[in-house]
């Protein structure tokens, strides 16, 4: 290898921040160059994005600058387009268009997953996905807008779509992201006095025989109870058949019209790994070796969602480590330790982790959580989810902002207001600008 080899890390997300972290702390000076490559120039603290989308956060407080977190190595906002590792080259387009070819000697391939969306009719058409900051102030917009309409119009058939939230996935995004929501949304309702919380209908749309598969089903059962307590219809074993034109059809043969359809139904590898020569599994998946290294190849890495990494604490010599963001992390921070191994020559270190639980808010106050094999219910296990994610949020100055926000909340009401401008800013300006020189009410042109 070169004097100072080139480290090339594809994906800036929660796996690509702390592979660059952890190489920043654990690299000699002069030892190493890090170059981290992400269409976002942030990354998105996704455990928090319900929170933001609810208002108990502000969004840019669950977003870290990847400039401001990884001072000394190189950030490249653009598009990676192919990887040729038989030429140990990538090839990227930036922002302006242009193309680039970037080499590298060492290359850690995370870049995560998108939204799994199904052939469904009318699913593109009226879906929200729930994997960005943008998708989550989106959403907190949408649902407060038709609280909006809902209370000005007086068509009872108009109200009820408006009022009718649906959501597809039963796992830890979907149910975090409803029970956020509905418990904001009947925080607010309380201003609209035209309409009345039992108006509502928040319907959860689940293929299993149970929603949050990470939880032993006691955990499960005592999640579902809790959401039907609120209102909330969980539907088990039943998927969508249709939703053109706004109007849902439900294998269960229920059907309704809504304005609303959430898609939280799974995820799948960047489509980028498409245009590379590296080996993949059946899923997509980058095919991966226990201690991160890619099949056939010595100096490229993976983890996270995109990476099929076996699963050693499995009795199954076939298993696979699950896409979640808790082996995501644990697995960046050993796929780091093997580069510098790598750049040492030192031995590589097998991944191995035994799944430690999970924590999930269900809307304030209220959460569930099984932590090696300990049950917490209502407030205790919120609390968990609180403290267990600030403590894993990147930065020092990120944990006070968050922490401040929570506590802003304790003397203050929430503020429940739509800001649905954010998402076309010039719309009044090109009315005005499409009305000036049409002829006034005098005969004059207007402006």
């Amino acid at each position: 290898m070169p004097e100072q080899p080139r480290i090339v890390i594809i994906g800036g997300g929660h796996a690509g921040l702390t592979t660059a972290l952890r190489l920043r702390r654990k690299l000699r000076a002069g030892e190493a160059a890090v170059t981290v490559i992400d269409t976002q120039p942030h990354m998105t603290y996704q455990p928090f994005l319900p929170e933001a989308a609810a208002g108990s956060l502000e969004p840019r407080h669950v977003v870290v600058p990847l400039r401001e977190a990884l001072r000394g190595c190189q950030v490249l906002t653009a598009q990676v387009t192919s990887i040729d590792h038989a030429q140990r080259e990538l090839t990227v387009m930036l922002g302006d268009g242009k193309v680039e070819h970037v080499s590298y000697d060492v290359l850690a391939v995370v870049p995560g997953s998108i939204s799994r969306a199904l052939p469904i009719p009318g699913l593109a058409e009226q879906g929200i996905g729930f994997k960005t900051i943008g998708e989550a102030i989106y959403l907190r917009n949408h649902v407060l807008s038709r609280l909006d309409i809902a209370a000005s119009t007086r068509d009872e058939q108009l109200r009820r779509r408006l009022l009718t939230f649906v959501f597809v996935g039963g796992g830890y995004a979907g149910i975090e992201a409803m029970a956020e929501l509905e418990s904001m949304a009947r925080y607010a309702i309380r201003s609209y006095p035209p309409v009345s919380p039992q108006e509502m209908r928040w319907v959860l749309v689940e293929a299993m025989g149970r929603i949050m598969p990470e939880v032993s089903p006691p955990m499960s059962e005592y999640t579902r109870q809790r959401l039907e307590e609120r209102g909330i219809e969980v539907k088990l074993n039943t998927t969508a058949k249709s939703f053109e034109n706004g109007h849902a059809v439900l294998s269960d043969g229920d059907e309704f019209d809504t304005d609303t359809v959430v898609w939280t139904a799974g995820v799948k590898p960047h489509p980028m790994l498409e245009e590379s020569d590296l080996p993949r599994d059946s899923k997509g998946r980058v095919e991966c070796t226990a201690k991160l290294q890619v099949r056939g190849t010595h100096n490229v890495f993976s983890a996270g969602d995109c990476a099929a990494v076996p699963d050693l604490t499995s009795s199954d010599p076939d298993a696979l480590c699950s896409p979640s963001a808790q082996h995501a992390v644990r697995q960046a921070k050993v796929l780091a330790d093997n580069i510098v191994a790598l750049l040492r020559g030192e031995p590589l270190t097998d991944y191995k982790h035994r799944y430690a639980g999970s924590v999930a808010g269900l809307g304030l106050f209220q959460g569930a959580a099984e932590v090696y094999g300990v049950k917490l219910k209502g407030f205790p296990a919120w609390l968990l989810h609180r403290v267990y994610h600030l403590a894993k949020m990147p930065t020092a100055s990120h944990k006070a902002r968050i922490l401040g926000d929570w506590l802003l909340e304790l003397p203050f009401r929430r503020q429940v207001v739509a800001l649905g401008e954010l998402h076309d800013p010039r719309a009044e300006f090109v009315k005005a600008a499409n009305t000036r020189g049409l002829p006034g009410p005098n005969g004059r042109a207007a402006g």
